[in-house]
């Protein structure tokens, strides 16, 4: 049965119907935000790269969290930026380390955010890569030793969750167990599973954590952006160690990825929803060539319509306040006389055919 009788119009003539029929709905709840911890006091500097984010001292910090959970976003991904580095990352897993005092401070004061830490050497050590270097190369066993300190020590300090982020073979199932070691077995792990080699982390490393690369690059352990088969077994090994979210990163130029990971596993799904991904839409905007906030929307609601169930994303302060300022337009709904004068307007025209 097609046209004139089948009309896929009529439930678009208005933002009520239009509502009414979505198919994906995009939450404040989807939300996870990146917040960035540095030393000092009295510290809010933007980051030039993704404006609207800063790097913030602990004070501050606090601070940015209760306005995060004041807007309904329920989860933080914590950064942090180290006073020293050293080839072994020795900060990072410090129970004095800047993550670990963030994590206090944040647990004592907005208990019900959720306080997410990233667990990665990159950010800690002098050459920027994720762990032991030898020889050149990233030593994936003494790495992991590694990866557990940061764990355990980001476990004691409060943390909710752990996300390691090293694309390491076996990380997930050596963090499971030295968390579960030391009386952590309800702490759950986001692992970073597929995580591509992506040049559109830049902006992230270079202003936002200050760990560019000082030699190579990271393709021995991240994924080559060529390939989703073996993006679907790095998730099914996750999986298989004991994870209890998997991810997709990048991910707007990863839908492809998103989706069948969802459709194959079914696990609970996050995406991060990079810096690059973030400068691009914010630059073009700038220049005129974007609606900032409408692309932004489209941007995250593509994420959600591909199969994720929660968005790491810069943009989601900005989002949560547009999505409960649309909400609250939606939810006045129009007098039935202003529905039903273009439903028999409708009628009639059908009847006239």
């Amino acid at each position: 049965m097609g046209f004139p009788t089948r009309r896929l119009r009529r439930l678009r003539q208005n933002q009520n119907f239009r509502t009414l029929v979505s198919e994906t709905d995009l939450s404040v709840h989807d939300f996870i935000l990146p917040l960035f911890a540095v030393w000092g006091s009295g510290i809010k500097k933007e980051i030039s790269a993704l404006p609207g984010n800063y790097h913030l001292s602990i004070d501050c910090l606090v601070e940015e969290a209760r306005q995060v959970r004041d807007l309904g976003i329920s989860a933080i991904l914590l950064f942090g930026i180290p006073g020293v580095k050293d080839e072994c990352a020795s900060e990072a897993y410090s129970p004095n380390g800047i993550v670990q005092q963030a994590v206090k401070a944040l647990k004592s004061t907005v208990p019900d955010l959720l306080v997410i830490t990233d667990v990665c050497p990159c950010e800690y050590t002098t050459h920027g890569h994720c762990g032991i270097i030898e020889n050149g190369y990233l030593a994936n066993d003494r790495s992991l030793e590694l990866l557990k300190k940061i764990a355990v020590s980001h476990a004691e300090a409060g943390a909710d969750m752990v996300a390691p982020a090293a694309m390491l073979d076996g990380e997930i199932q050596a963090m499971r167990q030295a968390l579960d070691e030391h009386g952590f077995e309800n702490l759950p792990i986001m692992g970073y599973s597929a995580k591509y080699a992506s040049k559109l982390y830049d902006p992230f490393f270079k202003e936002g954590t200050h760990s560019a690369l000082s030699f190579g690059d990271k393709k021995t352990h991240q994924m080559d952006y060529a390939n989703s088969d073996e993006a679907m077994r790095e998730i099914a090994l996750d999986i298989e160690e004991g994870v209890d979210i998997i991810m997709v990163k990048p991910a707007l130029f990863y839908l492809d990825v998103v989706y069948r990971a969802k459709k194959e596993f079914q696990m609970p799904l996050a995406v991060y929803n990079v810096s690059g991904e973030y400068a691009m839409i914010d630059a073009a905007a700038k220049m005129g060539r974007l609606d900032r906030d409408a692309i932004m929307l489209e941007a995250l609601t593509s994420l959600k319509r591909a199969g994720a169930d929660m968005i790491i994303t810069y943009f989601a302060k900005r989002a949560a306040t547009l999505l409960s300022e649309n909400r609250r337009e939606v939810s006045v709904r129009v007098p039935l006389e202003e529905v039903a004068t273009p439903l028999k307007a409708s009628n009639r025209e059908l009847q006239t055919r």
